[in-house]
């Protein structure tokens, strides 16, 4: 009997009990260590999954202000007229002139007005003494009550017709309302006024206001006393607050009056200048994410795609500010698994492996 091919036999069978059986100890003996369970097998994806990133997404609140676009405003303006008529017997003051509340702006000549007023005094005194006499005649039971009541009716009248006169001496001078300057020239010498006739244009400049206008939707964020952040056409920034918000729209734009105040000492912001505003509004709860992860549905709608239990959903979104770093957006539960590749391969209901979303180029954080 051969007693190689029993030996071959019995090495044969010992190598094989050893790699099936005590595979462990070898490979320990050998100086590598066995792999654990985990990698002995992945886990069997689901038949037909896309293998998608995704980013878990928590909603944070974004301090987006209002934007309004307009210009400056006086925050008084007044057109001094006449009031009677006369030819102006003052030299004009130009445009650009700073005056005092109760400045004299136009003189018109008096004309009779004065000769009027001694006239009427006249008549005063005179309705003065047929009162008192017939008060004492009555008293004594020489005059009827009706001759009594008769001459104070003519004092009354007396005392009227003075103070007509007065007041239509004191119409022949116009005067300046408040402090301010002047818009334009006041009225020349000389020029003849009638009632209505434009004496001066007066406008007051501190403070001044912000005018602009806003949409309907974004009305109802705004509050009196909220801070205004603007900035002129000529790069110049300035702050100022919420004193007004119209309740009626502009029947041409649909679209609502906002006004701002802020001070103006030095007189630097001028009347009629392009302003763009900002105006602090409540915050809105909003996710940050790539602009890569936007997309299209078949409607055309803007939107985002999440996994949702294994499948792809397609949620819509609106967007509120776009960064260098990312988009905000609004319209998603407060946490969501947002697909940010792959998100252009899947339809809803398209089952999705879901792996953490890895560094997205050109995504990071933003500053509110």
């Amino acid at each position: 009997m051969k007693i190689v091919p029993v030996v071959n036999a019995i090495l044969v069978t010992s190598a094989l009990y050893l790699l099936v059986f005590e595979r462990d100890r070898l490979m320990s003996f050998a100086g590598q260590d066995a792999p654990a369970p985990e990698e002995q097998a992945a886990p069997a994806a689901v038949e037909g999954a896309v293998a998608v990133q995704v980013l878990a997404s928590q909603a944070k609140a974004v301090d987006q202000g209002v934007l309004a676009r307009g210009q400056t405003e006086a925050a008084r303006r007044v057109e001094v007229r006449a009031e009677t008529t006369g030819s102006v017997t003052t030299a004009p003051l130009r445009k650009g002139t700073s005056v005092a509340a109760g400045d004299t702006l136009c003189q018109i000549d008096q004309g009779t007005r004065a000769a009027s007023l001694a006239e009427a005094e006249a008549k005063l005194v005179e309705a003065r003494i047929n009162a008192n006499a017939a008060e004492k005649l009555q008293q004594g039971g020489y005059r009827s009550d009706s001759a009594a009541a008769a001459a104070k009716a003519g004092l009354q009248e007396a005392e009227a017709g003075v103070l007509a006169a007065q007041k239509e001496i004191d119409r022949t001078t116009m005067s300046a309302p408040f402090a301010g300057i002047l818009d334009d020239d006041s009225a020349e010498l000389g020029a003849l006024l009638t009632a209505g006739s434009l004496c001066a244009t007066v406008i007051a400049l501190d403070p001044i206001k912000l005018v602009g206008f806003v949409p309907e939707t974004e009305l109802d964020r705004i509050e009196i006393g909220a801070l205004v952040g603007a900035r002129l056409a000529t790069g110049r920034e300035v702050a100022g607050q919420v004193t007004y918000a119209s309740r009626s729209a502009d029947t041409q734009t649909r679209t609502f009056r906002i006004e701002a105040e802020l001070p103006n000492p030095d007189l630097s912001i001028r009347e009629g200048q392009t302003v763009e505003m900002i105006i602090r509004a409540q915050g809105t709860m909003g996710h940050f994410l790539p602009a890569s992860a936007m997309t299209l549905n078949d409607d055309g709608t803007l939107g985002v795609r999440l996994a949702v239990d294994g499948v792809a959903r397609f949620a819509p979104v609106s967007l509120l500010r776009d960064t260098r770093q990312g988009v905000w957006i609004t319209g998603l539960p407060d946490t969501a698994d947002v697909i940010v590749v792959g998100q252009d391969y899947v339809t809803d209901g398209t089952p999705v492996t879901a792996h953490p979303a890895q560094d997205v180029p050109g995504f990071g954080e933003s500053a509110q």
